[in-house]
């Protein structure tokens, strides 16, 4: 059997399977007023249809992750992707808010079954300073889902129904198939894989969170996490709401923050192996940081200004382009043994953090930016706590050294 390589292709691959949950979520949102209205339902019903998206990505990573370091990654991903497509179909053919729920709760499930499997492929056949430069890389290309989701969904909802931006996923989720076919390769050869049972899957997960390193990268994650939830739930009614913004507008600034993003993740990507690791997250936490308690000193006292609003907003998202890709790689480095298993509890991290704190940064509605620049000035402290919790932990060729400090 050929050995499986790390292509150019299987990257893109990657890429095109993490851009699920930016697109199935940012299409749909712009549609809510619609959705509710003509499946005869309230707004909070509406809204419960992303919440259990969420819990359905969290779930799926964090089963889907340990089920393929057990079974293999190019079977279970490849099943994952088919079944997200007949899920979409679902939600645009619902005929129910109730029906809607469970198929966003399905398509989540198994679009995060698939995104974990495709970040456990690059771990299987990447390590050292190119685990951390593609993990950047496909960070960056991957930014640039959250541009074309809400401009895409609005263009949807300009000329056509709510329900074809389901019928457009579907048929990514088919594309994704076909692409996984030809460029995902099985990466995991059966000697390298894990028994199966709960029983094995808890011993893998004390194993995981007993690595000190891991779970202060995964505190930076997730911590960072949070910050762009906050962000992402409140921006437009901080922007539109309390300044003005106009619609159009407001697009821009979202497209233009979330190319701020993936530029940093690129840079990094550039700087791997030139610059430490750890020390473009510490940039990143520190410039996030700046960000949160300016917010917030211009939430209190200054009625949130629009310029001090859009520079912060900027600040933040330039930010976790350093953080997030580089938290993560260092965090699978730290699990070599158990890469599905580690994909797995970071991406549930990742999702319970955003679905805990989008409706949290809500709180004050259209009046007050207070609770948004308050959980954005503590995502950048905790996450900088995890750093810490990390030690002085950084990846050279594959392993876990200690330096960096």
């Amino acid at each position: 059997m050929t050995k499986a390589r790390l292509t150019i292709g299987l990257i893109a691959t990657v890429v095109f399977v993490t851009a699920i949950a930016p697109l199935a979520t940012d299409m749909y949102v712009p549609a809510f007023p619609r959705v509710a209205g003509d499946l005869d339902s309230t707004a909070t019903q509406v809204q419960l249809t992303l919440t259990t998206f969420f819990v359905g990505m969290a779930l799926g990573q964090l089963i889907g992750g340990p089920f393929s370091d057990q079974r293999g990654r190019r079977i279970p991903l490849l099943t994952a992707l088919l079944t997200m497509a007949a899920a979409s179909v679902m939600c645009a053919l619902a005929p129910t808010i109730g029906v809607m729920t469970v198929a966003r709760f399905v398509q989540g499930f198994a679009g995060g079954w698939a995104m974990v499997i495709g970040r456990a492929i690059i771990v299987d056949l990447a390590s050292g300073v190119r685990l951390v430069r593609v993990i950047n890389v496909i960070g960056a290309v991957g930014g640039i889902a959250p541009i074309v989701g809400p401009l895409l969904g609005g263009l949807i909802l300009q000329f056509s129904h709510w329900r074809v931006s389901f019928w457009f996923v579907a048929a990514l989720g088919l594309a994704m198939t076909a692409a996984a076919a030809l460029a995902a390769p099985e990466s995991l050869p059966p000697e390298r894989r894990h028994g199966g049972g709960l029983s094995n899957f808890l011993t893998a997960g004390r194993i995981v969170l007993a690595n000190r390193a891991y779970v202060g990268y995964v505190v930076v994650s997730g911590s960072a996490m949070g910050a762009l939830f906050a962000y992402v739930a409140t921006s437009a009614f901080v922007l539109q709401s309390m300044n003005g913004l106009s619609p159009i507008a407001y697009s821009v600034d979202f497209a233009a923050n979330a190319g701020g993003m993936t530029v940093a993740a690129l840079i990094a990507a550039r700087l791997a192996g030139r610059v430490a690791t750890r020390t473009l997250i510490r940039i990143g936490q520190l410039a996030a940081l700046t960000a949160g308690i300016a917010m917030l000193v211009g939430a209190l006292w200054f009625d949130t200004p629009l310029g001090v609003a859009i520079g912060c907003f900027f600040v933040l998202m330039t930010a976790q382009g350093l953080i997030l890709p580089n938290a993560g790689a260092l965090a699978s480095a730290a699990v070599r043994d158990h890469p599905g298993t580690g994909s797995a509890l970071l991406g549930f991290v990742h999702w319970v953090v955003a679905g805990t704190i989008a409706p949290i940064a809500g709180l004050g509605g259209d009046r007050t930016a207070v609770p948004m620049a308050a959980l954005i000035a503590a995502g950048a402290t905790v996450s900088l706590i995890g750093l810490k919790l990390a030690g002085s932990a950084r990846v050279e060729d594959g392993q876990l050294v200690e330096g960096d400090r």
